[in-house]
């Protein structure tokens, strides 16, 4: 990522930024998609593989590499299924699904999955790398 980018994705309050593990090929796969939806030019992302990443204040490297993280446009920072929830909302394809995301049992069911897919994820990338021939960085 170029400093201006780099630079954009800080201090740029406009937009949500999306912090993901670029050296992860699911983690990369997923961002992809999202890269790809209309709207998306809405958000900056932040790939953290990338040497020189600036992280916000109260979000370490292992932090943030560990599950995924969502800077709210209003500067919040948000993680695990709530960060999905955000980003989400900012795709007009998947706004609706945002909105039932945010709904107190499904985000709490969500959150759940989510924090068991974390403990599950070196498997399913494993599994992913084996299945698509995507590269590890």
């Amino acid at each position: 990522m170029g400093d201006s980018v780099r630079h954009s994705a800080m201090h740029n309050t406009s937009k949500a930024t999306v912090f993901y593990d670029g050296g992860c090929p699911l983690c990369r796969a997923e961002i992809g998609l999202y890269r790809e939806t209309p709207g998306a030019e809405a958000l900056a992302f932040v790939d953290l593989s990338e040497p020189g990443v600036t992280l916000p204040d109260g979000l370490s490297r292992a932090d943030a590499l560990a599950q995924f993280h969502v800077r709210a446009e209003d500067g919040h920072l948000v993680s695990g299924a709530a960060a999905f929830a955000e980003l989400w909302s900012h795709l007009p394809r998947w706004r609706g699904l945002a909105r039932i995301a945010r709904w107190p049992l499904v985000k709490t069911l969500l959150e759940l999955t989510y924090r068991v897919f974390l403990k599950l994820r070196p498997g399913v990338v494993w599994l992913f790398v084996r299945l698509t021939g995507r590269r590890v960085r």
